[in-house]
């Protein structure tokens, strides 16, 4: 119903002409009077009439577009696209025609169809850029039809009607409570507008309740509703001022929209003003109040536009303690179009509806932001927010992602319904498997921990399955929007069916969610080496016969390094053995010495502490490949390569229990951020949750595992730094 909610061709469309007050003789002459009068529903009937008396094709053509002018001003869009339609193929000299068609399929959705149309109009005015940009419009539209944001969208069902339901408005400070335009019965004047063929509108209210049910809406009670149209009304910060639109009030005069303000008596409101700046020669509506009550938005056709009505400010004169000099918003938001239902957010954006900008159908929601006193960075809130249809009046609830719209789209109740939008937290979650590089079993009792960028610093362990999880538990959020983290193990107390001991991965995970517009599930694996007898790394090489290292013997031992700092506790023994074709003393004696220089290499060259380290030398002792079996091989080559498995220099575990003397305290475990009520989360726009405060040593906070909640332990302070 576009005639409802665009000002002039608004809410009231002035004086009531019946079809039998016109003269019969003349239908042309009487549409005429009544399309001027902007009674379009009788005019539709008129203009039907006066075609079937209509003689010449010009004169056809001229009604058949007028025809299609009707229904375009009280929104009928499928009407609109076949009148127009019909006029263009009886030669309607007025390409106009043609963009209009071009706007009511744009407006049904019919992308490819309209983007023809577009192109036909451009090659007749190529000097109006309203056809490059309708093609443009086509091919964003599209777009952002098939891939839309992440608002969620729902239809107020609960208390729309089959009639005209839009322009919500909070009316208390808990958001309970909601004002909105509607034509359904129960008005408080009852009378038909034969402008639309409906009963006139008044403000409603609703409430919902603590199970989220909605009240049955109720008019407004006098003098705020009236036998007139009443509609686009915003309640300020303090809940005790109205401001609403009403049209068609003064008497013997055109139908315009003016600008009212009630005070609260009461339960009631009281009896009305008008604000003083809206003369009664143009039309002004749709006001919505700052959140420091100093500036009043509102649309309108007064002189200074940009086009057909534009959002305008006025501010708030403490000495007359009223509304005065407005002030055009300025060429980025308004256009050559309509732009109307202003709302300023408490953020201080604004938010408001246009047709003249570049957009997927009829009405789009915008947002603009304000520069100092300048409205920049335009944007469309495309789909789902947007549609083909008119998408409009939109409010929030205070500074959270969510509030509500008005939209005539398909699948609604009735003309334009109210929806309600929010736009749901991302959620993220890592999960992963830990098992035995070595026997490929699961790993239980592995201890995880997650740090993140925004200081984050959690643990879980892993269950039987070898399985963990962080994720969304009650309140707690483990992983948080654009923030990067580093996974590590602590496998201190892991075991599997295989082995009682297992050192930490050398492999780092790491997940970001910077950049993520999707909630998303991160998979993460480990394997643990197993804390066994011997266990091997890159090969050492030494000097023939000589026990000094080679350079490339460095890098070898630089793993070996990191082992040791990724498993801060354990005392090695850093063993070398030679192969069996010496004596076992000079055997014996060289393994030592290269023991030895593996151990002074960590520790003078990488600072690893002696008490970790302890070489041994065996010598022969502990062939891996004997000697009956290297004289069964029958290559000098397959000989080699046995003599070659034995030398060797490997390391086990002796003891998880090293502490640094000197190592500093661990940072305390943060816990992860705590969401806030109705979803929203600190630190995201529309939050109002709170951190938990840091836990202190000794302390548990819970975090999820493979099975359900498990326990977070926060360090002991004892513990050496990892």
């Amino acid at each position: 119903m576009k005639t409802l909610k665009s000002l002039v061709l608004s809410l009231a469309l002035g004086l009531a002409f019946s079809v039998s007050s016109y003269a019969q003789k003349n239908f042309s002459k009487d549409a005429d009077k009544a399309f001027d009068q902007k009674e379009y529903f009788n005019a539709i009937e008129l203009y039907k009439k006066a075609y079937s008396k209509a003689k010449k094709k010009e004169d056809k053509a001229l009604i058949l577009f007028k025809t299609a002018e009707c229904y375009r001003n009280i929104g009928d869009t499928k009407q609109q696209e076949a009148w127009y339609a019909k006029c263009i193929k009886a030669k309607y000299s007025d390409p106009k025609a043609i963009l209009y068609l071009a706007n009511a399929k744009k407006a049904m959705a019919k992308y490819d169809e309209a983007l023809i149309e577009y192109n036909n109009y451009k090659k007749e005015v190529p000097s109006d850029p309203a056809g490059e940009d309708g093609a443009k419009s086509c091919e964003l539209a599209q777009k952002w039809k098939d891939s839309p944001t992440r608002y969620k969208v729902e239809n107020m069902a609960q208390f729309n009607s089959k009639q005209a339901d839009f322009a919500p408005a909070y009316a208390d400070k808990k958001y309970q409570t909601l004002y909105f335009t509607s034509t359904r019965e129960g008005a408080t004047g009852g009378k038909i507008d034969n402008g639309l063929g409906q009963v006139y509108s008044d403000i409603f209210e609703t409430k919902v309740d603590k199970n989220g049910k909605w009240s049955t809406p109720t008019p407004l009670v006098p003098p705020v509703n009236s036998e007139f149209n009443e509609g686009g009304s915003t309640v300020n910060k303090k809940m005790n001022n109205l401001f609403f639109t009403r049209c068609g009030a003064i008497k013997n005069k055109e139908a315009k929209c003016q600008l009212y303000v009630a005070t609260k008596q009461g339960n009631n409101w009281a009896k009305e003003v008008i604000i003083p700046f809206c003369v009664d020669s143009f039309t002004f509506g749709h006001p919505s109040i700052s959140l420091d009550e100093q500036t009043l938005y509102f649309a309108s056709d007064m002189p200074g536009g940009y086009g057909g009505k534009d959002i305008w400010m006025a501010t708030y004169d403490k000495k007359t303690k009223a509304f005065a000099n407005p002030k055009n918003a300025g060429a980025s938001v308004n256009t050559q179009g309509d732009e109307m239902y202003p709302f300023i957010s408490e953020e201080g954006n604004l938010y408001f509806s246009s047709n003249g900008l570049i957009g997927m159908g009829g009405l789009d929601i915008f947002k603009a932001v304000k520069k100092g006193d300048k409205w920049t960075d335009v944007s469309n809130m495309k789909s789902p927010l947007n549609s083909a249809a008119d998408d409009f009046a939109i409010i929030f609830e205070g500074k959270k992602d969510k509030g509500y719209f008005s939209s005539n789209r398909e699948g609604g109740k009735g003309g334009d319904d109210i929806y309600s939008f929010v736009m749901p937290p991302l959620v993220f979650a890592l999960e992963g498997v830990v098992t035995d590089c070595k026997y490929k079993v699961t790993v239980e009792n592995v201890t995880m921990r997650l740090v993140g960028s925004d200081g984050t610093n959690v643990e879980t362990k892993t269950d039987k399955t070898g399985y963990y999880k962080f994720a969304e538990i009650g309140n707690a959020r483990y992983i948080n929007p654009n923030t990067s983290y580093v996974i590590t193990t602590e496998s201190v107390g892991a075991k599997s069916e295989k082995v009682a001991g297992y050192l930490n991965s050398t492999e780092k995970g790491k997940i970001t969610t910077v950049g993520e517009q999707e909630s998303k599930t991160f998979k993460q694996d480990f394997c643990l080496t197993p804390a066994e007898t011997e266990i091997r790394f890159p090969a050492v090489l030494y000097a023939l016969n000589k026990a000094d290292l080679r350079p490339e013997s460095k890098d070898s031992l630089n793993f070996l390094y990191q082992t040791l700092i990724d498993n801060p506790t354990i005392i090695i023994e850093l063993s070398s053995h030679t192969d069996s074709r010496a004596s076992d003393a000079y055997n014996e004696k060289l393994s030592q010495a290269r023991a030895q220089s593996c151990v002074d290499y960590l520790v003078k060259d990488k600072g690893i502490p002696v008490a970790r380290l302890k070489p041994k030398g065996y010598g022969e002792k502990k062939l891996l490949v004997t000697d009956g079996d290297i004289a069964k091989m029958k290559t000098t080559e397959e000989k080699e390569a046995g003599h070659q498995k034995n030398r060797r220099t490997v390391f086990r575990v002796l003891s998880f229990n090293y502490v640094d003397p000197n190592a500093p305290k661990p940072p305390p475990i943060v816990p992860p951020k705590v969401s806030g009520e109705e979803g929203g989360y600190e630190g995201e726009e529309g939050g109002g949750g709170t951190e938990a405060p840091p836990s202190d040593p000794g302390t548990t906070t819970t975090a999820p595992t493979g099975t359900g909640t498990g326990t977070t332990t926060a360090p002991d302070p004892k513990k050496p730094k990892r």
